[in-house]
């Protein structure tokens, strides 16, 4: 009996040490998974606060850089074709560090953009002489003008037919063929029209215009100079940029600028593209007739497109207050296509000033064609010119109730169609009350 009392006491001394023992190995895994979750929460603490750091360095050290290198925020710019460009990637891994005696980078210059919005050239409605080379022939001389000096033929060029000069020098040119070519053919009030190409990366490109017919007459005011960036009158003292561009005189890129000169009496006016360059109030010469010319510069692409010369008439709204109606050649197309030319603008905003400050004016604008071309395709064609134009007086502010829109094809001719200022004639819109 005593020895089984012995051996409860042995095992009731061993079951008490082994749980001390075990109560000691629990307290210590206790204490290390304590200490090490304390450890987590303290290093993910730390991170935390050096992430908060970094950025408030990485924003202190982005102002410093943008104070002393004039960076601004970047912002989206519309590219060569008018669509918006992509933004600029803010990535960091993109920044690289700059030197700490690199010169500052000047910002990038934003192209010159066109805005046909303030466009006021209004030209005139009764062509004189109009030449868009139709039907010419490639390689012989145009034949509705002639030859003041150099070499100058028909060719093809950007989709299109064009009168190419190969060689003029800075005397050269053509001269419009008329009945009478010593006469004075330009009128008291005219406007003259007609694209021109420049060349990339041609230094000094230019055109030459003399409004006075080179061969056939006595030599008329001063020669107007157009260089791919700007217009020039006589000297150098009389000039125009235009808007925007790094250099006058050459540029980056080829393209063809759209020429407009308006004659009032005395008063010269100029265009090129949507900016005027030229307002000169007074000049004491009378023009009496056109010269185009070019400088000689071999291999350099000299093209000119679409030459118009009008007689100028009575302001639009004079006319409508005297026959109730108004006619424009000023609106025009793309050829067989309903598609309005940035040219027109100008009229286009001349109509939406005149009805803006002359609510009571209500109209409809009606289509016209020439007789070329399949009858009623023609007239199919007046009417989406004349709902062409309708929808862009419209987004221009003018309501719908105020315009209404038909076409006449070409049935109602002003002029004969047997050549190309009387076509030029015929293809016009008209502005009836009512």
């Amino acid at each position: 009996m005593r020895i089984k009392k012995q051996s409860l006491a042995v095992l009731l001394l061993m079951l008490a040490f082994a749980t001390a023992h075990a109560q000691v190995n629990l307290n210590k895994v206790v204490e290390r998974s304590t200490k090490k979750a304390e450890r987590n929460v303290e290093n993910r603490v730390e991170r935390r606060i050096d992430r908060g750091v970094d950025k408030s360095l990485d924003a202190v050290e982005d102002g410093i850089d943008g104070t002393v290198k004039g960076d601004k925020k970047e912002t989206s710019k519309p590219s060569d074709n008018g669509s918006n460009g992509k933004k600029a990637n803010s990535n960091i891994a993109d920044k690289q560090e700059q030197p700490e005696n690199a010169t500052p980078q000047e910002p990038e210059k934003k192209s010159p953009q066109l805005n046909w919005a303030r466009y006021d050239f209004v030209p005139g409605t009764r062509i004189i002489f109009e030449d868009n080379q139709e039907g010419e022939q490639n390689g012989e001389f145009p034949s509705k003008w002639d030859l003041a000096g150099g070499v100058v033929e028909n060719a093809g060029f950007d989709d299109s037919n064009v009168i190419y000069f190969r060689e003029t020098g800075n005397t050269g040119g053509i001269t419009p063929l008329m009945k009478d070519n010593k006469a004075d053919y330009l009128p008291d009030e005219f406007t003259v029209e007609f694209d021109c190409y420049f060349d990339k990366d041609i230094y000094n490109q230019r055109y030459y215009v003399n409004l006075y017919a080179m061969k056939h007459q006595k030599s008329a005011l001063s020669r107007i100079t157009l260089y791919t960036n700007k217009a020039q009158y006589g000297t150098t003292d009389i000039s125009g940029n235009y808007p925007g561009c790094e250099r006058t005189n050459v540029d980056k890129k080829a393209r063809w600028r759209h020429i407009a000169i308006s004659f009032n009496k005395r008063a010269l006016k100029l265009y090129m593209d949507d900016a005027r360059l030229l307002n000169i109030p007074n000049i004491d010469e009378n023009p009496t007739g056109l010269t185009i010319g070019t400088t000689s510069q071999k291999g350099v692409n000299y093209f000119i497109r679409n030459i118009r010369i009008a007689e100028g008439a009575v302001p639009l709204y004079d006319k409508f207050l005297t026959d109730g109606k108004f006619i424009t050649t000023g609106i025009k197309f793309d050829v067989n296509k309903a598609s309005l030319k940035p040219e027109s603008t100008g009229t286009i905003n001349y109509i939406v000033t005149m009805m803006k400050e002359h609510p009571e004016l209500n109209f409809s604008v009606e289509g016209h064609t020439d007789s070329d071309g399949d009858e009623t395709l023609n007239q199919k064609l007046s009417e989406a010119r004349a709902i062409a134009v309708t929808e862009k007086l419209t987004e221009l502010g003018i309501d719908q109730s105020r315009l209404r829109n038909r076409g006449w094809g070409e049935s109602k001719p002003m002029a004969g169609n047997d050549t190309p200022e009387g076509k030029s004639q015929n293809r016009r819109v008209e502005f009836v009350k009512f």
